[in-house]
């Protein structure tokens, strides 16, 4: 189907896996240390013992000029090597963290597996599928920049080293100019199309 996803992203950074795992496995700080995408996060259901069964709610957003809602359930939490989640809402699948510990570099992969469901992503896959894969890569480049950020400021040493790393970018992006580049391109498919 056209409005099926599959993408693998690879972040390695200088880290731990205990450092990276729990940045990423605390999705209510995203908005602070990725707040290029993450707008908004509200946990719904706690976790349970084990660290699974918790739901978050979540308001994000890519460099495209539309905001995606959705939940995420932790399916899985291994600490420090894995985490699982199921997403419903404007798209429905599931994305699995693994972590590994190469020296003194974590290397973290995610493999997010989703159907878009929101009216304009499954409506639209089949024409625009390349710009919502590229919206979903520049949205993990950000998570990978920001999380190199939150890190660098985790091993300052004083307040003075850590005043003098930047806050990690917020999304200004619009996506007027990119709606206009659509437009004009599928008024020039139409026009080819209506020229043959």
């Amino acid at each position: 189907m056209t409005n099926e996803y599959h993408f693998i992203t690879r972040w390695r950074v200088r880290a731990t896996v205990e450092e990276v795992f729990d940045l990423i496995s605390n999705p209510l700080d995203f908005p602070r240390w990725w707040p290029s995408v993450y707008l908004t996060t509200e946990m719904i259901e706690p976790p349970n013992e084990r660290g699974a069964g918790r739901r978050i709610r979540y308001h994000t957003k890519g460099w495209l000029p539309y905001t995606i809602r959705w939940e995420a359930t932790t399916l899985e939490f291994n600490r420090p090597t894995s985490l699982a989640l199921r997403a419903t809402g404007d798209f429905d699948g599931r994305g699995i963290w693994t972590i590994r510990q190469d020296g003194e570099f974590a290397d973290a992969t995610y493999d997010w597996k989703l159907t878009a469901d929101k009216p304009l992503l499954r409506r639209l896959s089949f024409l625009f599928k390349p710009a919502f894969a590229a919206n979903h890569r520049w949205a993990m480049a950000r998570g990978r920049e920001s999380l190199e950020l939150e890190l660098a400021r985790r091993h300052a040493n004083t307040e003075e080293e850590r005043s003098r790393i930047p806050a990690p970018g917020l999304n200004h992006t619009s996506g007027v100019w990119l709606g206009l580049g659509i437009l004009l391109v599928v008024l020039a498919l139409i026009a080819v199309l209506w020229l043959l």
